[in-house]
């Protein structure tokens, strides 16, 4: 008996939609940052943003991270461009902001609106959002840096965001792991992060269940 037509094309639509599933569509990952996530004295290549993608990429996802570090920027920049960061429709935006407020002295309560105005607008546009903490010069005296460095927890437990608690965790203070400047980490200095970073971060596309995301 001959096989009906319509078998055939529904098999043909059916194996099409499949492939597209399992092909699916790269991961975006925005990293919203200052010097530290732009690469400030690296090659492109060595930036946080780069090596979390590779990174990810040999964890088995199909990610594409997107460098949106400005040297240089505090909170308020952040805040300022984050329009033109959501333009790439981002599945997952890291925000890594602040070390620049700390280092001019600013008043720790308007890097807190301004960090708190991002996650919200993050929240409104449906984009799931990770924060990383920072931690102000201890040479600003406790008065400051107790409510510079309490602003991030305070901030992700309030949103409900994951927490990264301090991004220079195991690299600040360590010569080998940072440029001259004894501020900016090495090409090491980045892996290291990175490393520390990427649990946390898998986790949460897993979470989410965002397309692409699948372990080897």
């Amino acid at each position: 008996m001959q096989t009906p037509r319509f078998f055939w094309l529904g098999l043909a639509l059916l194996l099409f939609v499949h492939m597209g599933w399992a092909s699916g569509l790269p991961l975006r990952i925005t990293v919203l940052g200052d010097s530290l996530t732009a690469g400030y004295g690296l090659a492109a290549r060595e930036a946080f943003p780069a090596q979390l993608e590779r990174a990810l990429q040999k964890a088995g996802y199909r990610v594409l991270v997107q460098n949106a570090g400005v040297s240089g920027d505090t909170s308020a920049g952040g805040l300022a461009r984050l329009d033109w960061s959501l333009a790439a429709r981002p599945d997952l935006m890291i925000v890594e902001l602040g070390a620049n407020d700390a280092l001019r002295g600013l008043d720790p309560e308007l890097t807190h609106k301004n960090l708190d105005a991002i996650l919200t607008r993050l929240k409104a546009a449906g984009v799931p959002a990770l924060l990383t903490g920072m931690k102000a010069p201890r040479n600003l005296g406790p008065d400051y840096y107790t409510k510079f460095d309490r602003l991030y927890p305070e901030l992700a437990e309030r949103h409900a965001v994951p927490f990264y608690p301090f991004f220079l965790e195991g690299v600040a203070g360590r010569a080998e792991l940072n440029q001259a400047d004894g501020l900016h980490p090495n090409t090491k200095g980045v892996a290291l992060i990175v490393g520390k970073m990427l649990p946390l971060i898998a986790e949460q596309l897993k979470r989410l269940n965002l397309r692409g995301a699948s372990l080897k």
